[in-house]
């Protein structure tokens, strides 16, 4: 797998809560040069960052991010405004605290409610698979399936882990044939970025690989 296989499936990501718009406007020059499959920033750039790329990247950006506890009302308005203001992707992250209450349903239609919101928009649900037990995943896989979201990814790089391969290979095996994987955190290497895809993941979300490419290149 060349470094170029493995850009296309990278969500070249800032989202450091002091991440200004001069780091912004720099991830994307980075994106469309090295031909990354999108870029994930915080909501409140995204339609200056949409106006800057002018249809060379994907813009994604993320919802009830980092710790997933905001309504689903609110979690629908920020995705209709991220959406407006011109979102091609969307990343949310679930109420955990509804999954450990044992609130499957719950969890499931607020999926299902930012989906609808989403149209025919990418939508990502971040499981946060490190405060979770095997059976919890699995559990979420089959939410994710049920409520029509388009990924179900790992992590959101702001808790105690990221992504391992155990839980790509939960994933694989427990998500419907319409879902694809998203791995995000802690994803340091281009060989690990490999075993990622390898292992099922058709997007990693990352701030390393490109630095990564570039530091080989020169």
């Amino acid at each position: 797998m060349s470094n170029k296989d493995i850009l296309s499936h990278v969500d070249h990501t800032q989202l450091a809560q002091t991440a200004g718009w001069e780091s912004v406007r720099t991830l994307c020059d980075e994106a469309i040069l090295y031909g990354t499959a999108s870029v994930c920033i915080p909501p409140s750039y995204v339609r200056q960052a949409k106006e800057y790329v002018g249809g060379q990247m994907q813009v994604c950006t993320v919802i009830g991010f980092p710790n997933g506890y905001n309504t689903t009302a609110v979690k629908v308005f920020e995705t209709e405004q991220a959406l407006r203001e011109g979102a091609d992707e969307i990343d949310m992250v679930i109420n955990l605290g509804w999954l450990k209450d044992g609130r499957y349903d719950l969890v499931e239609e607020e999926i299902r409610a930012v989906k609808k919101a989403c149209g025919e928009k990418i939508l990502k649900v971040i499981i946060e698979t490190c405060l979770l037990t095997r059976e919890e995943k699995v559990r979420m896989c089959q939410a994710v399936t049920e409520a029509g979201a388009d990924y179900i990814k790992t992590s959101t790089g702001f808790s105690k882990a990221g992504a391992t391969f155990e839980d790509i290979e939960l994933f694989s095996q427990n998500v419907g044939e319409q879902v694809k994987i998203k791995a995000a955190g802690g994803i340091s290497s281009l060989e690990d970025a490999k075993s990622f895809l390898s292992l099922g993941a058709d997007r990693l979300g990352t701030s390393r690989i490109v630095r990564l490419v570039k530091e080989q290149k020169a």
